[in-house]
């Protein structure tokens, strides 16, 4: 291989710079210094071989065997197909990508799971060992649109080009994990899914249940290529099996995918399926119809951003988790989430080192107000409970009532559901009790420990919620958290009403333990609608304002005394009332001795409830 380096290095720099790609390279290297036609160093390929400096070996940048043997004009052509391939589809797309704030597929790859590059943009392995280890089906449809293939149409243009069929799909190593991928090229026919490229998917999916690895989507498709639909729409082997697969791998191996674009119709019930979907700001929606076809179905005008953009997703319909400011932030929250799971159901959460509570623990007594009816942050007890940093909240905008997050105790992961008395006094309104079943649902799937922060008046009540099913959504969350086989700790922080208790994995409901707060209250319902519920008849024959007010309180004050936790505590109803600032200690301790439990449900095929 010959080099030629600037005119003012000495023999010397020459000498070195040739004994380094010599090593590196694996064949022989020639330096030459400025114009001269002699090289100023040369070095032998190590291990004594000649090298190898035919055209072909130098433009492989490959050396020859001990035999003199090297590539070939085959491998050659190989290689320059591949490159072509890699090139994704037509340069007019790639470069709308960059207009509109996105990554080409094979560089959002490269961002996902290539080596981390240095200062000077040389490359270099990731501390964290990623890299993406192999790719599937690169030739995928390639006699269709390459001019090299033999039943290539000849007639072809640019905007025929179909590299890989335009889905991508391999396997990698992500954070120190090794998972499976998927990634549309929106290049390519924006990103459609079509014979080819379906059959690559699938093939994804099924190895994915014989390995046990998590899988990660990186979706941008406007959905299936409808001009030619033949072959895999309907077919039993076709785009429809994706959800088959989705189904079986659920609760197998945790399923995460980020949208980067529009995801139209079919494409739409990946992210649905995944267990966790992130959107990015600006690029991502999701739909069952383009707006076009709504508009041409329903005669309604809305926007894809309207339609099923980031805040419909996250806030209104609950199919989203996050949001994510862009590509790199999205990957930064990917990484995070996947260090609270397991690479599958047969496996057990990774641990992390212990770290101390961002705040001091003895500052929860006075976060929680001793009223009922006071609001405060719930997030303010929990940072005083888990590890620094630990916290990482899921739909955060969704059914805002309850909180539902992953986090560590003591190093080991927990999925938090907190009631938050800063949103509607922390009453359990529909979306919440759906979020929460949802979230125990999956932590219970991955072996993933539960600790449930009461504080609530219930379920809410009212004709609009009773119309937006809060006794279907309510049933969902209580069966969650009747049917979770993993260690559950639940911790009355101050109120706890009505089914609320129940819902929160309160004593009867299989909890390794039910621990209070000397704030909790754990009851029926409140004083005040007690109060009212029992002596309405008796405070309604004072004629004196200020002597029924006088009485009024003098009943809430008894009613509170024979619903404080003291009560329930004598009577060996919850396990222990334990000082606040002591909280943490307790819970580390109960969860590393209930690490192992062993919980019986009935024999039967599954329950009814979903």
């Amino acid at each position: 291989m010959d080099v030629r380096i600037a005119g003012t290095a000495t023999e010397e720099e020459a000498g070195a710079v040739a004994a380094a790609l010599s090593e590196h390279l694996g064949h022989a290297v020639a330096v030459y210094v400025g114009d001269a036609d002699e090289p100023a160093a040369t070095e032998s390929a190590p291990g004594g071989a000649a090298g190898d400096d035919s055209p072909t070996a130098a433009a492989n940048g490959l050396g020859t065997d001990e035999d003199g043997l090297g590539p070939t004009d085959r491998e050659r052509r190989l290689r320059e197909e591949i490159e072509d391939i890699e090139r994704g589809g037509p340069e007019e797309y790639r470069e709308r990508l960059s207009e509109q704030g996105k990554r080409f597929v094979r560089d959002r790859l490269d961002h996902w799971f290539g080596p981390e590059q240095d200062s000077t943009g040389s490359r270099a392995e990731s501390g964290d060992g990623d890299g993406l280890l192999f790719e599937d089906g690169r030739f995928a449809a390639f006699d269709a649109w390459h001019p090299g293939a033999k039943d290539a149409d000849e007639s072809a243009t640019p905007d025929d080009r179909l590299p890989a069929d335009g889905l991508i799909t391999g396997a990698a190593e992500f954070e120190g994990r090794e998972v499976h991928f998927m990634a549309n090229d929106f290049t390519v026919k924006a990103g459609s899914m079509a014979e080819k490229g379906v059959e690559k998917f699938l093939r994804m999916q099924q190895r994915a249940l014989k390995t046990g690895r998590p899988v990660i989507y990186l979706m941008d498709s406007s959905g299936g290529r409808i001009d030619q639909q033949t072959g895999f729409f309907a077919n039993r082997e076709g785009i429809g099996k994706y959800y088959y697969n989705h189904s079986m791998l659920s609760g197998r191996v945790p399923q995460i995918c980020v949208l980067y674009g529009p995801c139209i119709a079919g494409a739409a019930y990946t992210p649905v399926f995944a267990d966790f979907t992130v959107m990015v700001e600006g690029m991502s929606a999701m739909a069952i119809a383009s707006p076009r076809m709504v508009e041409m179905v329903t005669g309604e005008e809305t926007s894809l951003e309207d339609l099923g953009g980031p805040r419909v997703h996250t806030r209104e319909s609950g199919s989203a988790d996050l949001v994510a400011e862009d590509e790199d932030h999205a990957r930064e929250l990917v990484a995070r989430l996947i260090g609270y799971l397991p690479d599958s159901a047969d496996e057990s959460p990774p641990r992390a080192d212990p770290r101390d509570p961002a705040k001091s623990p003895a500052g929860i007594d006075g976060v929680v107000p001793q009223a009922p009816n006071r609001s405060y942050d719930v997030r303010e007890v929990i940072e005083r409970v888990v590890d620094r940093d630990s916290l990482f909240e899921l739909q955060p905008e969704y059914g805002a009532e309850v909180l539902t997050a992953f986090a560590r105790i003591d190093g080991r992961p927990v999925g938090v559901v907190a009631n938050q008395p800063e949103r509607r006094a922390g009453a359990i309104f529909p979306d919440a009790a759906r979020k929460a079943a949802a979230f125990v649902w999956k932590c219970d799937a991955f072996d993933v420990p539960l600790l449930y922060l009461c504080d609530t008046p219930g379920f809410m009540a009212g004709s609009r919620v009773e119309k937006e099913g809060i006794l279907e959504q309510g049933k969902k969350m209580i069966y969650a958290t009747s049917a979770a086989t993993v260690p559950k700790q639940c911790v009355v922080l101050r109120k706890a009403y009505g089914a609320g208790i129940y819902a929160m994995s309160g004593p009867a409901y299989d909890p390794e333990s039910t621990i209070a707060l000397p704030s909790g209250e754990i009851a029926i319902m409140g004083p005040e609608a007690a109060v009212n519920a029992v002596y309405a008849n008796e405070l309604a024959e004072i004629d004196d304002p200020e002597e029924r007010a006088e009485r009024e309180a003098e009943l809430r004050e008894q009613y509170r005394e024979d619903i404080d936790v003291h009560r329930t505590a004598s009577e060996v109803v919850i396990d222990e009332i334990v000082p606040p600032s002591e909280l943490r200690t307790e819970l580390t301790a109960r969860f590393r001795f209930y690490r192992d439990v062993e919980k019986r449900r009935p024999d039967k095929k599954h329950g009814t409830v979903i």
